[in-house]
C-alpha cells in the first residue's frame, strides 16, 4: 500500500522505515495533516497520523474524496478523530493502543521526583556555582498517598512503581483493575480521591466525560499543596483553573507533558520566536511547574513498538483483517 505519513520527524522516518518489512510505500511529510495538507495524500490508500494532526470532518472528507480508506494513528489517543464522520465515510481507523506503558509511567515518576526535590532548579544553580540548599526542601515519597486516575496499562505500571516506593495508592477507573486491587490499591469515587491524595496522576483517555476533569470545583476539593501530574491528554485539565490553583497555593506542584493547546507549540522549534500563547507563558512563570513537550512516550522501545504495530495495522487492513473502526476497542 501507499501511505502518506504526516507530522514526520527524523525518528519517525527511521523507525517506520525499519519496521516496513512488508514493502509498503511510505511517503513522508513533515507538515501536519489538516484539510489543506490533505492534498498531499493524493494517490495514497492510507494516511499515517500523530497526536496533533487534525482529523475533523472536513479533513476526513478531503481524504475520502482522494480515495484514502485507512487512517493509521501512530498513537494511543483518538480524541482528535471525528469518529462519526469516519463512520459515515466508511473510513477505517486504527491506533496503537499500547506501545510502552513503562515509558509514560516512568516519565510521570520523573516529573514527580523533579518537582518534589526541585531538581530542575538545583541543576541550574550548580551550573552557576550556587551550591546553597535554600528553597530546595522536598519530602519523602514513602507513605504518601498517590491517586491514579485511569488504571489501564500505563496507570497499572505507575501504580506498581509507586507501591514499590512505599506509597499508598488509591485509584479511580470505571473498571476496577483486579490485579491492582489484589495488591492493595483502593478504588474510590472521584469525590473521595481529591481530598485524600498528596499526588494525583492522570492516565485516563480524553472523552467528553473527562474533558476538563480538573477544573475549578475539583481543584477546590483537593488537599492544600497537592502535586498534579498529567501525562495523559491536555484537555483533561482546565489550564486557567490550574493557574488559579497555583496562585492560591492549593496546587503546590504541577508537572505536565501535555497541554490543551499543544498542537500550536509542541514538536517544533520556536526558540527564535516570541511565545504567542499567554496562558502557556503564564505557566512558565511558576517555579513549581515543570513542563515537557509531550515526550513521555519517547523511548527507543516505544518508538519501535509504535512503528511495528502501525505497520502491522496497515498490513492487516490490506488483507481485510481490520474492523471499520478499531480504535475505540
Amino acid at each position: 500500500m501507499k501511505i502518506a505519513v504526516f507530522s514526520s520527524k527524523a525518528y519517525d522516518i527511521e523507525y517506520l522505515s525499519a519496521a516496513n518489512t512488508q514493502g509498503h510505500t511510505l511517503v513522508f511529510h513533515e507538515t501536519a495533516l489538516n484539510e489543506q495538507s490533505a492534498l498531499l495524500a493524493q494517490g495514497c490508500n492510507a494516511v499515517c497520523c500523530f497526536v496533533n494532526d487534525t482529523l475533523d470532518s472536513s479533513t476526513l472528507h478531503a481524504l475520502a474524496a482522494q480515495g484514502v480508506r485507512l487512517i493509521a494513528l501512530r498513537c494511543a489517543g483518538f480524541n482528535q478523530v471525528d469518529l462519526a464522520a469516519a463512520t459515515s465515510l466508511e473510513l477505517t481507523i486504527a491506533r496503537v493502543p499500547e506501545y510502552s506503558p513503562h515509558a509514560v509511567a516512568e516519565h510521570a515518576l520523573g516529573l514527580m521526583l523533579m518537582l518534589n526535590r526541585h531538581l530542575h532548579r538545583a541543576h541550574h544553580r550548580v551550573r552557576e556555582n550556587d551550591f546553597s540548599l535554600n528553597g530546595l526542601l522536598g519530602f519523602d515519597l514513602y507513605n504518601k498517598t498517590v491517586a491514579i486516575i485511569g488504571t489501564g496499562k500505563i496507570g497499572e505500571v505507575l501504580a506498581n512503581i509507586m507501591l514499590g516506593i512505599g506509597c499508598r495508592v488509591i485509584a479511580y477507573d470505571p473498571v476496577v483493575n483486579r490485579t491492582l486491587s489484589a495488591r492493595g490499591v483502593n478504588y474510590l469515587p472521584l469525590n473521595e480521591i481529591w481530598p485524600n491524595a498528596d499526588i494525583i496522576s492522570l492516565h485516563c483517555p480524553l472523552v467528553p466525560a473527562t474533558h476538563h476533569l480538573i477544573n475549578t470545583e475539583t481543584v477546590a476539593a483537593m488537599k492544600d499543596g497537592v502535586m498534579l501530574i498529567n501525562t495523559g491528554r491536555g484537555g483533561l485539565i482546565d489550564t486557567r483553573a490550574v493557574i488559579a490553583g497555583l496562585k492560591s497555593r492549593k496546587i503546590g506542584y504541577l508537572g505536565l507533558d501535555v497541554y490543551e493547546e499543544e498542537a500550536k507549540l509542541f514538536f517544533e522549534d520556536y526558540s527564535n520566536n516570541l511565545l504567542q500563547d499567554d496562558v502557556f507563558a503564564r505557566l512558565l512563570t511558576f517555579p513549581n511547574v515543570v513542563i515537557t513537550g509531550h515526550q513521555a512516550f519517547f523511548t527507543r522501545e516505544a518508538l519501535a513498538a509504535i512503528a511495528r504495530v502501525t505497520l502491522a495495522n496497515i498490513t492487516h487492513f490490506e488483507h481485510g483483517e481490520l474492523d471499520q473502526i478499531c480504535c475505540v476497542s
